[in-house]
């Protein structure tokens, strides 16, 4: 019997995007594609440890109201699975010393911050090094942006890809690292994976509106170093079929696929081939 690629996607307290992110995995390649409730996982009903590739959705997490994704952060670092002298965290810590796939969008993105899983120099997924914050214009952006993709970038997503058109809908998208220090290691490494840019992919944005929410170095999106571990503040999972795009009735020769689409096909290969 041929082993199945298995896909996650959280969900709960304020998620909104998880149904379109399964969607997207499904459409990608990846044979099982669950929505599970956090309570799920903290009853002991579900476990991270049967999956490959875990989501963290966009949404609201708690309403964003310790700031975007900081209660969800705790919740997850802390939280005890019912029954159990584990925690969650231990099944995270777990899912990512096994060589699995985490991607968090949007308010995933905020999470994996708060949470330390990004950017992690040095294999530190504890301690949080950088924040995202509210957007320079304080308001809600919601626009499609173009984003160059760093070609020397460890980042598994985004192999072979030299840029995505994507939309973004997000009050807390600011990147801010924790210090200069914290930037230039980010950046010698490669591991700011996207960035804001003009349309044809080749400098970087960095005022408003190409950069919709003041990033510094216009930064997007960052990976971990072992390429792994994904976040962005784009939405990939909402430009995966033509009739996404905000102006398919007007171009024609748009693809079928999205160019979302891209980033769960190199997740659900990449799993393929190391995983199975």
């Amino acid at each position: 019997m041929p082993k199945k690629v298995r896909a996650v996607v959280i969900a709960g307290n304020g998620t909104n995007c998880e149904r379109e992110v399964a969607a997207a995995c499904r459409l990608a390649g990846s044979d099982v594609a669950d929505v599970v409730h956090i309570a799920e996982l903290l009853a002991g009903r579900a476990s991270l440890d049967d999956y490959h590739f875990l989501n963290l959705a966009g949404g609201f997490l708690d309403g964003d109201d310790l700031g975007s994704a900081k209660a969800g952060a705790n919740r997850l670092r802390h939280a005890r699975i019912q029954g159990s002298e584990e925690h969650l965290s231990d099944q995270l810590r777990r899912f990512i010393s096994d060589g699995k796939l985490i991607m968090g969008v949007c308010n995933g993105f905020q999470l994996m911050i708060k949470m330390g899983l990004l950017p992690a120099l040095d294999g530190d997924y504890q301690t949080q090094s950088a924040t995202l914050t509210f957007n320079d214009g304080g308001r809600f952006e919601d626009r499609w942006a173009y984003l160059k993709i760093d070609p020397y970038s460890p980042c598994v997503f985004t192999q072979g890809i030299n840029g995505v058109y994507l939309p973004v809908r997000h009050g807390e998208g600011k990147f801010v690292p924790a210090s200069d220090a914290v930037l230039q290691e980010i950046e010698s490494r490669h591991l700011a994976v996207m960035r804001y840019s003009d349309a044809n992919y080749h400098r970087t944005a960095l005022d408003y509106p190409a950069n919709p929410n003041g990033s510094l170095a216009g930064i997007a999106g960052i990976c971990d170093e072992t390429g792994r571990l994904f976040g962005l503040m784009p939405h990939p999972e909402a430009y995966v079929h033509r009739t996404h795009h905000p102006r398919w009735t007007r171009e024609p020769g748009l693809p079928e696929e999205g160019m979302g689409l891209w980033l769960f096909q190199n997740a659900v290969r990449f799993v393929r081939d190391n995983l199975l």
